[in-house]
């Protein structure tokens, strides 16, 4: 074991922030920790590397081992290259290269008698150089920068040139090449392009030491991790296995944790109602049997109410009205910036119900693309068209469309002036906006608060057709699978650009990938992608040759019959969850209405009526069971 975190307790003022989180990571492990925005994640790693006071619990490292640490803000010397401020992180290394190259220049000068001496010391240094990867470090440097995205010209680029984010790259770079023990990563994938978080993959996959990694990229997590810490409601829960294991495993304890809560609130209602009546009486053994209840009541532990049955974290977008088969053709379109060409020739058409992802390097036109087609920007040569009633929506990653002195409220009530308050809050709460955030003023709220801001106005546009420019940036992990959820079930056409390979492979049908100027088309989700990547390049013969994927009409089709398919059976299910829990609210209103014939004083004295009504209680609650159990199979199918 390498890291040990006990009990650790972290507040605010009257703001518990944590409460009991425990967890351990042993040696070459790989964890993460999740969690929605503000659970306390980041909090957890500062209070590991000491630089935030925790109010309870202990921190224990195993002994002689090294750590390292990159925060989501990483501090950079801005007087040296990026080269020099990476290849600083081997100063130990370069040290003891200084010191052989000076002992090489003084063996001519040493006494005959001292050279024996002398050069048992060269050697045992250059051995030690030798073990520690002295003639390979430099390699490994210059490997690192360009996985992380850089280019050879930019390797002598001064660091106060950097934009924040690269000078966070740079700062990953660093941390990479000094091979801590254990690394502790905030958010590492933050300004990444998707070549370079493969690469981060495979270096994190093959890393000796341990990692724990704080990330809302779940593929990320899924190709990496081998153990996952949640933080919820202030605790800790430790989940072994992937990603998706986790997500398997959280989701089969959701589904029991959702029918326990029903149930007690169920129970909680039936008991109200019993109290009730038996007050209504006004007799002192009635009140008596009251105070009894309640007590009984107040006793009970209970359960929190889950996420799932929180009414404002669900989203439905639905177009003011419906799209013809073709959304959109572009032919010939073209665009460079002075002299660096981005994209040519493009030739493109979208149909109805597609949802089409955008991927590439970064810097290679694919927002250039969506503000083409948004009128942003104009195009050198080319044309589009969109088809007849197409009605577009526009997500813009740098939230222009937005109203500075406007309140939350006020910029979605001026927008659509038929919204209720009430709707409105409920809007922004499934956007994370609760309570008095939604009187901010848009100009004072941070980069992530503007982009849910921009997404939540765009989901009530009612357009049909909506272009998505990183719409997942700054969203936690629960907010994404609602954004998922919203966008699979719509009716609309969908064409975003995105590096969260995660929310591709969960949403898109179709795949176009910008590289070298050209759009290459492929027909499926991210997973597909990779696949037939890897099936050309063994074709190829690694080649590395540039192949267009052609969509076959009949494929297209099959694919949008399949999505109809889809959709069908999950409206088909959905009824059913709602019919069955429609029978169980009448059964429970049924057993409510026995148990308070139950109470009746003239019944309760009367042996053969209680008997009769007792049966009845049991015939119902009979029924009760199967018809729990048939909601939690169908809760599971969902």
């Amino acid at each position: 074991m390498i890291l040990s975190c006990n009990h650790i307790e972290k507040a605010y003022g009257v703001d518990v922030v944590l409460k009991d989180v425990s967890f351990f990571v042993n040696e070459h492990e790989k964890a993460a920790i999740v969690g929605m925005n503000g659970a306390g994640k980041s909090t957890i790693l500062k209070i590991i590397m000491g630089e935030l006071g925790k109010d309870g619990g202990e921190v224990v490292f195993a002994k002689d081992k090294s750590i390292g640490y990159l925060a989501q803000h990483e501090e950079a010397n801005l007087d040296c290259s990026i080269y020099e401020a990476v290849l600083a992180a081997k100063e130990e290394l370069i040290g003891m290269e200084q010191r052989l190259r000076t002992m090489e220049n003084q063996m001519a000068t040493v006494l005959e008698e001292d050279l024996s001496k002398f050069m048992e010391q060269y050697h045992r240094l250059q051995d030690e150089f030798e073990e520690q990867g002295g003639y390979t470090f430099r390699g490994e440097v210059t490997s690192v920068i360009r996985g992380l995205g850089f280019t050879d010209e930019e390797f002598n680029k001064p660091m106060r040139e950097l934009s924040g984010g690269q000078k966070t790259r740079v700062g990953l770079a660093r941390l990479l090449v000094s091979k801590p023990d254990l690394l502790l990563l905030d958010e590492p994938t933050n300004h990444l392009d998707i070549t370079s978080i493969e690469w981060l993959e495979e270096f994190l996959k093959n890393y000796k030491g341990a990692v724990l990694i704080v990330s809302h990229d779940r593929y990320f997590l899924d190709r990496i991790v081998t153990k996952v810490i949640e933080i919820e409601n202030r605790v800790s829960t430790v989940y072994k296995g992937s990603y998706s294991d986790y997500s398997r495993k959280k989701e089969e304890a959701r589904a029991v944790y959702i029918k326990h809560y029903l149930e007690q609130q169920a129970e909680i209602k039936h008991q109200e109602k019993v109290i009730q009546t038996f007050r209504s009486f006004k007799t002192e053994a009635a009140i008596v049997k009251a105070k009894s209840r309640e007590k009984a009541l107040e006793r009970m532990e209970r359960l929190d109410k889950p996420i799932e049955l929180r009414q404002d974290m669900h989203l439905r977008l639905e177009p003011g009205i419906e799209s013809g088969k073709d959304v959109l053709h572009v032919e010939g379109l073209q665009k460079s910036f002075g002299d660096k060409a981005l994209f040519s020739d493009v030739l493109l058409d979208i149909k109805k119900g597609e949802r089409v992802a955008i991927i590439g390097a970064n810097g290679t036109g694919k927002t250039t693309l969506l503000k083409i087609l948004n009128g942003m920007l104009d195009a050198e040569k080319g044309s589009f068209q969109f088809g007849a009633n197409v009605v577009p929506g526009y997500y813009d990653q740098e939230q222009q469309l937005l109203s500075e002195d406007k309140t939350l409220v006020d910029e979605i009530g001026d927008a659509y002036t038929d919204m209720t308050n009430t709707r409105i809050r409920t809007v922004l709460g499934a956007f994370l906006f609760t309570e008095d955030d939604v009187f901010k003023r848009i100009r004072d709220l941070s980069g992530g608060e503007r982009g849910r801001m921009s997404l939540a106005k765009l989901m009530l546009s009612k357009a049909n057709f909506l272009m998505l420019d990183e719409p997942t940036n700054h969203l936690d992990i629960i907010s994404k699978e609602i954004l998922e959820s919203a966008l699979n079930d719509y009716t609309g056409t969908v064409l975003f650009v995105s590096h969260d390979r995660y929310f591709i492979n969960r949403t898109a049908t179709r795949i176009l990938e910008l590289k070298d100027g050209e759009f290459h088309n492929y027909l499926g989700n991210y997973d597909y992608y990779l696949e037939k990547k890897r099936q050309m390049e063994q074709e190829q013969g690694n080649a590395g040759t540039n192949i267009v994927l052609e969509t076959k009409e009949t494929e297209a089709q099959l694919d949008w019959q399949e999505q109809k398919r889809q959709a069908a059976s999950k409206r088909k299910l959905m009824n059913a969850i709602a019919k069955v829990e429609e029978k169980i609210e009448q059964l429970e209103q049924e057993l409510a209405q026995i148990e308070e014939k139950q109470a009746d004083p003239a019944i309760a004295t009367n042996s053969c009526k209680l008997n009769e009504w007792a049966t009845k209680h049991y015939e119902v609650s009979q029924k009760l069971e199967p018809l729990y159990e048939q909601w939690e199979e169908l809760t599971n199918e969902a």
